[in-house]
């Protein structure tokens, strides 16, 4: 039987990335009979023939079905549910890392809507929504009561068209509303820049371009520092990243590891169990290498983050992540529609599972918040004195003309360098690690 493995993420997208593997349409299974069962399918036959018959106004007998088949699900975990013929094909859709809708993973805890995480760039990113805001209302009604799928199905819309969410946040005293225009969502799952002596990889998602566009964006962060080996290491991002396609994370992370287990999958029946393991080849070399996390970091991100962690292959800095450690199928049924069955568990080499526990930080570094009153009062204080300052100095006779050139040169990159941790202190703490470590190489 042909699958397509992913990872399952944090939560459902509105308009967003769903995970797990494709199966073939369900079929009977051919198991011993187990009466009460039958009867207890007699009782919901009875039941829905009352509702059709005698409810003061006439259902409509597929969406009672659907609701019904959806309420099985979702009594399981939340992240079982079931997708109409129009929800399969957006799934399948935001597979391909573009897609409609406002850009926002979700999850649903204690009856109400949890964003895991934004997706860079999206309308939600740039709207201010943030990792751990419950979603209360839309458009001024309650979501309290409605499974995720209705819930994620009111903030779908046109393109264009507008929606307001109610929002409360952790130390934010009231809900406060939040205008998002919907629109195309076009994830860029790899983005690379050059910090210093550093390659900065942000992965925002695992969709199929991911691994293609990691080697790409790393050619071009070498190539721009002048080759491999001048660089001394490389930051992953995955803050924020809520996960997606299961053989993307396999990929990336072997594209760092020369052997071993990246991950296994363990569900009901032992001969579903699989194993993933590294080949030979690591597209830097054994350079060091920190990775990123978060509270939005989910699922393929956790994958990624353990196999690294396990075999000390990096320095994971940042907060503890989701622990998003199941695996989803989506089982095509009748009538068009699928639905996103929980089927095993994912463990990282060392046979962890982080379901529920998340992935600890070797290092913990929260992000503080911006004040921006701090950075106008350190604009204008005055500028510190050093004796290069005063006049009729000595010169330095220990270096030439070029070496002087050459230590302007290094000073420039770690003042830049410096400059992030007003804007991100996070990454700026991971790029001071790869410096460290390749001043203690030297």
């Amino acid at each position: 039987m042909n699958k397509v493995l992913m990872a399952a993420m944090g939560g459902t997208l509105a308009g967003v990335l769903v995970t797990t593997q494709f199966v073939g349409p369900l079929v009977a299974q051919d198991g011993g009979k187990d009466m009460s069962v039958y009867q207890q399918l007699d009782m919901f036959g009875d039941a829905f023939e009352r509702i059709r018959s005698q409810y003061v106004e006439k259902p409509d007998s597929q969406k009672l079905i659907e609701a019904a088949i959806n309420g099985m699900l979702s009594s399981l975990d939340p992240h079982s549910s079931y997708m109409n013929a129009k929800d399969y094909g957006d799934m399948k859709e935001q597979t391909k890392g573009e897609f409609g809708g406002l850009g926002i993973e979700v999850t649903q805890q204690d009856g109400w809507v949890k964003v895991v995480s934004p997706i860079d760039g999206t309308p939600a990113d740039k709207a201010g929504i943030q990792t751990g805001d419950i979603i209360t209302a839309v458009d001024g009604k309650s979501l309290s009561g409605m499974t995720m799928d209705q819930s994620v199905d009111m903030m779908r819309g046109p393109l264009g068209s507008e929606v307001v969410i109610t929002v409360v946040r952790e130390g934010v005293k009231d809900p406060f509303d939040v205008s998002i225009i919907r629109d195309t969502i076009k994830v860029a799952a790899v983005k690379g820049r050059l910090v210093g002596n550093t390659v900065v990889l942000r992965i925002s998602s695992f969709t199929e371009q991911t691994y293609s566009g990691l080697e790409t964006e790393l050619k071009k962060a070498e190539d721009q520092a002048g080759g491999l080996d001048k660089i001394n290491g490389v930051v992953l991002d995955l803050r924020n990243n809520p996960g997606g396609l299961l053989m993307q994370a396999v990929q990336v992370s072997d594209a760092f590891l020369d052997e071993g287990e990246i991950v296994s999958t363990r569900g009901r029946n032992p001969q579903d169990n699989e194993r993933f393991n590294a080949e030979k080849g690591d597209l830097i070399n054994g350079k060091p290498i920190v990775v990123l996390i978060n509270g939005g970091s989910a699922s393929a991100s956790e994958i990624v983050t353990g196999a690294l962690q396990d075999h000390h292959r990096a320095i994971v800095v940042g907060t503890k992540s989701f622990g998003k450690g199941s695996v989803q199928t989506i089982i095509q049924i009748k009538g068009e529609g699928a639905m996103r069955l929980t089927t095993a568990r994912y463990y990282t080499p060392s046979g962890r599972s982080i379901q529920a526990l998340g992935v600890m930080p070797d290092v913990v570094v929260a992000q503080p918040p911006v004040d921006p009153n701090a950075a106008k009062e350190e604009k204008d204080a005055p500028k510190q004195l050093s004796e290069a300052d005063l006049n009729g100095i000595l010169s330095n006779d220990s270096m030439t003309e070029e070496e002087k050139k050459q230590l302007e040169e290094d000073r420039a990159r770690v003042e830049d360098a410096a400059k992030l941790r007003d804007e991100d202190y996070q990454m700026a703490y991971a790029v001071d690690i790869l410096r460290g470590l390749a001043a203690v190489a030297k």
